[in-house]
Parts: structure tokens; C-alpha cells; sequence
């Protein structure tokens, strides 16, 4: 079994009958030096903002008995089997008997007084109220220097730039949220990008997303924290990227095949130059190779959006679907068609120049001027075909 596949494939314990209007999640790995203070500080939280609620420890598999302090203190103790920061916030969350869910971690890095502003927000229609340290307060020594001056704050503005969300601190670890709402997102990943999923999946869904200034504090523990700068940083970037297939595989590719098919029409008729700059038959070999490649960059990038909504990785897209009802597999063949039959008949005319010639020695630069664009006219032609064929039939599942 994948450990994605579900919420309670990722848990031990089910939720309480009892229903709360807030459950207070905290993910835990060996916080024995911090849990207690940070259960203390949340119910704590909870009876000065004067609402029913519930601290819950979604244990990862401790080994220095936070179980035993997290039970002593007073929380609910839910073991979580699948490993990671995002699978032990997934298994506390599916055992919360809550309402609404504020999540922080359990290194008494963040203020849990702080609760009353995220219920005011979601009471008020918010279905994801985002933490930001940034309009709050980063006291000394609470973020590392790359994280507060170029890791998060260029994660962030790509989030923004990717997915049009107005947070401003994407990686914020004190957030609070419907749970319902979340629960319609079929959150999936396990790790650290737990956090940038929930964000860009709230995004997508079209989920009233709000924020709310928070505070950051050094935390509690005398060990390293489990976020690895580097390897955490990538994960989170590769998830935006992937993500949007637009950024990642589109756009570039639209550049790439515009860049070479300009760059194909002005030297196919024949060598050009610019001042002391000639540009001849290797420079229209290197356009087209952009053209193939922007091409192939396209086609994957449409492919990946279709499989991305097939697989409920990504929300279904209307202004997709219009294109779609244009560009079918009938529409396809025949573009792919023409394609190859325009570089058939140019491979036929370059045949008949040679020919005239007595099938002799032909001057590289007019053999490759008309052989080369006649073959990648017929590849790409191919491939248009062959495209429509397997979006197709990404489309029958679809449907």
C-alpha cells in the first residue's frame, strides 16, 4: 500500500465521538524537551479563547517517551505508522474531532496564544488561515539567515507567481483551517512538502485562503531540527514545479518552438548575416532542434496537466475543457498529416534538385537547407499524431 492512498492508512487511533470546535494538532519525533511546555501553552490557548477543544500529538514513532509526556500532559495520544512530517499532521488531523484545526510544531516555536486570531478568521469565512511570521515578528536567532532572506521568501513568490494565492509566507508552521475543507483536497504527500501542498491544492481548489501576523521563536530543543536547509528546500521548489506543468513545461517550451520556428524561417531561403555575424545551415540545424524540442516540451506539458486532473492531483480546469472540445483527436491526426505530408513533398522536392544533378555531389549547404526541416517537418508530424492518439485516451478516462 502506498502510504498516500489514504488518511487512515496513515493511523493507528480513529477520532473521539465528542465533537470540538477546535483540535490543536502537533506532529511529534522525539520533542520530549519541548512537548510538554507546548501542550501546557495550547490548552492553555484554548481556555483563554473560551472554546471546546482538544490537544492532539500525532506521534511519528518517538523514542525518548513523548508518548508518556503527551498523555501525562493531558493530550490525546494518536500514533501515526507512515513516517514523515506530512504523514503525522495527516494522521492527526483525521483523528480530530474538531471543527476547526490549528496545526504547529511541538518545538515551542510558535504561539499557541495566538489561536484566538485564526478562529476569528475562519469564523468569519476563512477555510485556510495562513500564519505569517513576516507581518508578525522573527525574533533573534528564530530563522537561519537563508531561510529568512532568500529560502523563504523566493518559495513564497514563486507560490504566488505559480498559483495566484495571496499567502506571503508559504511555509509558515502554524496555520488553521476548516477541516472539511481540507479533507476535500486529498492531501497526499508525506514529508516536509506537506506544508507547500496544502497551501497550493487550497489555491487551485478556489478555498478562501487568509492570513493572520504570527510570531517566531527560537525553539526549545538542544538537537538540530529535523527541516535540512537544502534537502527540504528542493523538495518544496520541485513540488511548485510539478505542480505547474505551465511554468515547468509550457512556457519554455512555447519559447523554445517560437524562438526555432522564426529562427527555421529566416534561414531556410538562404544564409543570412548580421554585420560580421553569417548564419548558415548549422544555426538552422540548432533551430530546429529548439523547434523539435519546444514541441515535444508542449505536448508533455498538456499531457501532464490531463494525467494531473485524471489522478485528482489536480482540480479540473474549464477553460481547458473549452480547448479540448476544439482540439480533438480527429483535429490532431489531420494537423499531424499535413505536417508530415508538407516535409514529405519538400524530402520529394530535395530528391528531383538532386536528380538534377545526376544524383552527384550536392554543396552541404543546399542538401541540408532542404533535407533537414523536410525531416523534422515529418517527425513532428508524427508526433502530432501520435499525441492526439494518447490524449485521447487520457481524455476516455476522464470522461
Amino acid at each position: 500500500m502506498q502510504p498516500c492512498e489514504t488518511l487512515n492508512s496513515l493511523m493507528k487511533a480513529g477520532a473521539t465521538d465528542e465533537e470540538k470546535l477546535v483540535s490543536i494538532v502537533m506532529p511529534c519525533l522525539n520533542e520530549a524537551e519541548t512537548l510538554a511546555t507546548c501542550i501546557r501553552k495550547a490548552l492553555s490557548a484554548i481556555a483563554e479563547a473560551g472554546v471546546t477543544g482538544e490537544v492532539i500529538v500525532a506521534d511519528n514513532g518517538s523514542t525518548d517517551g513523548s508518548q508518556q509526556i503527551a498523555s501525562a500532559e493531558g493530550a490525546r495520544l494518536v500514533p501515526v505508522a507512515a513516517r514523515g512530517y506530512g504523514a503525522a499532521l495527516l494522521g492527526g488531523i483525521e483523528a480530530a474531532s474538531g471543527t476547526y484545526i490549528l496545526m504547529a510544531d511541538a518545538d515551542d516555536s510558535y504561539k499557541f496564544e495566538h489561536l484566538a486570531r485564526f478562529l476569528d478568521s475562519l469564523q468569519q469565512g476563512a477555510d485556510l488561515v495562513m500564519g505569517n511570521r513576516f507581518k508578525g515578528n522573527i525574533e533573534p536567532n528564530a530563522m537561519p539567515f537563508l531561510h529568512r532572506y532568500l529560502g523563504n521568501p523566493i518559495l513564497s513568490w514563486l507560490g504566488r507567481l505559480f498559483f495566484r494565492t495571496p499567502v506571503g509566507d508559504f511555509h509558515c508552521g502554524i496555520r488553521a483551517f476548516s477541516k472539511n475543507a481540507i479533507k476535500s483536497l486529498n492531501l497526499r504527500t508525506t514529508g516536509m512538502e506537506f506544508a507547500s501542498e496544502m497551501v497550493v491544492k487550497a489555491s487551485l481548489m478556489g478555498l478562501n485562503i487568509a492570513e493572520v501576523p504570527t510570531t517566531l521563536s527560537p525553539d526549545g530543543r538542544s538537537r538540530p531540527p529535523h527541516l535540512r536547509t537544502w534537502r527540504d528546500g528542493w523538495r518544496h521548489f520541485r513540488f511548485l514545479l510539478l505542480y505547474s506543468p505551465r511554468w515547468l513545461f509550457l512556457y519554455p517550451g512555447a519559447i523554445l518552438s517560437l524562438i526555432g520556428l522564426a529562427a527555421t524561417i529566416w534561414l531556410f531561403p538562404k544564409e543570412r548575416s548580421i554585420g560580421s555575424l553569417h548564419f548558415d545551415v548549422g544555426t538552422l540545424a540548432y533551430a530546429l532542434a529548439s523547434l523539435l524540442i519546444g514541441f515535444h516540451t508542449c505536448a508533455f506539458a498538456v499531457s501532464a496537466k490531463i494525467f494531473g486532473i485524471s489522478e485528482g492531483l489536480l482540480p479540473p480546469d474549464p477553460r481547458f475543457d473549452k480547448w479540448f472540445k476544439y482540439l480533438t483527436l480527429e483535429m490532431g491526426v489531420f494537423l499531424g498529416s499535413l505536417l508530415f505530408a508538407v516535409g514529405f513533398a519538400d524530402a520529394i522536392y530535395s530528391l528531383w534538385h538532386w536528380a538534377q544533378m545526376d544524383f552527384g555531389p550536392l554543396s552541404p549547404s543546399s542538401s541540408v537547407r532542404l533535407s533537414l526541416p523536410a525531416a523534422v517537418a515529418m517527425m513532428l508530424g508524427i508526433e502530432t499524431i501520435l499525441t492526439s492518439f494518447f490524449l485521447s485516451l487520457l481524455g476516455m478516462r476522464r470522461r
